[in-house]
């Protein structure tokens, strides 16, 4: 890059999330009602600022989600707005209301899960090896 002339292709935009998302163990799962309806789906990766689960149902963006976790830490209930929907796939759920007592057991939980991810990261690569 020559100073004071512009780049040659695009540089590449930094991601619009203020928190980095944990990708989750198969066995982290989040009881959820939306619109009289209720759920339970397999939390896909998740982040103090909201996660993606997996769910046939579609839902509009801008719905609330009522959320509820029974995990280690403890019962975590969180309000959520569905933020954008993979058809098919599951939704994408912003973190909107979460109260001063489940927020420490949320980041607790993250904690927990990036030490559980980085182990299964390392044990690939001594298999790869």
């Amino acid at each position: 890059m020559v100073p004071g002339k512009p780049p040659s292709r695009p540089v590449t935009s930094p991601s619009r999330r203020l928190t980095s998302r944990v990708p989750t163990p198969d066995d982290v799962w989040v009881y959820w009602q939306c619109h009289g309806q209720e759920d339970v789906s397999r939390v896909r990766d998740m982040s103090m600022g909201g996660l993606f689960i997996e769910t046939p149902q579609p839902r509009a963006e801008g719905v609330l989600t009522r959320l509820h976790f029974l995990v280690q830490e403890g019962q975590i209930r969180a309000d959520a707005l569905v933020r954008h929907a993979k058809s098919g796939a599951g939704l994408g759920l912003k973190f909107i209301a979460l109260t001063e007592q489940d927020r420490p057991k949320l980041a607790a939980l993250l904690t927990r899960l990036r030490g559980t991810h980085h182990l299964r990261e390392k044990s690939k690569i001594r298999v790869r090896a």
